[in-house]
């Protein structure tokens, strides 16, 4: 007998939740318990009077994975809504990363092009470094990444991603 094994694929969730201290540490409790990792992990306050907070957390799962994560996310209290933005079809995420680079001469002109190309911003500047602000997909940042570190990459800060369905109707 052959059992046919669920094929793993990456989601990006959107949790709206409480704004309310610990739910943060029992959602990422919940996925550590079961063993799913989260590869993104990004909240903020999403209302007028801060009572309300959006998680957007990337995980990989199989389809029968992933309707048990999303049932025990719905099961907790604080929680009001789940929506698997992969699932629901077309959303765009992004991400905001820091790149900080040292370098002189040559590689300091490189370091400007390269920005230039990749449209990131120079956030500061010293004699011998640069801070760049780049946003983008995750694909575009990595690349962005990648090339720094030939022209003197010493640091990198991520946000994580953060994503939105398209369309007229929320998430």
């Amino acid at each position: 007998m052959h059992i046919k094994e669920e094929a793993i694929e990456r989601h990006t969730l959107a949790v709206i939740v409480d704004n309310e201290p610990g739910i943060l540490a029992r959602i990422a409790g919940l996925f550590t318990a079961r063993g799913y990792n989260i590869s993104s992990l990004t909240v903020s306050e999403i209302s007028d009077d801060d009572l309300i907070s959006r998680i957007t957390i990337v995980t990989f799962a199989s389809a029968p994975v992933m309707e048990q994560i999303i049932a025990q996310l719905e099961r907790l209290v604080p929680v009001h809504k789940v929506v698997d933005l992969t699932a629901k079809g077309e959303h765009v995420e992004r991400e905001l990363a820091l790149i900080k680079v040292v370098g002189t001469g040559d590689h300091r002109i490189e370091a400007l092009r390269l920005a230039e190309v990749y449209r990131a911003r120079v956030v500061d500047a010293t004699i011998s470094s640069f801070v760049f602000e780049v946003t983008g997909t995750i694909d575009k940042i990595d690349k962005f990444v990648e090339l720094m570190r030939e022209v003197g990459l010493i640091e990198v800060a991520r946000t994580g991603i953060v994503a939105i369905s398209r369309g007229r109707e929320p998430a």
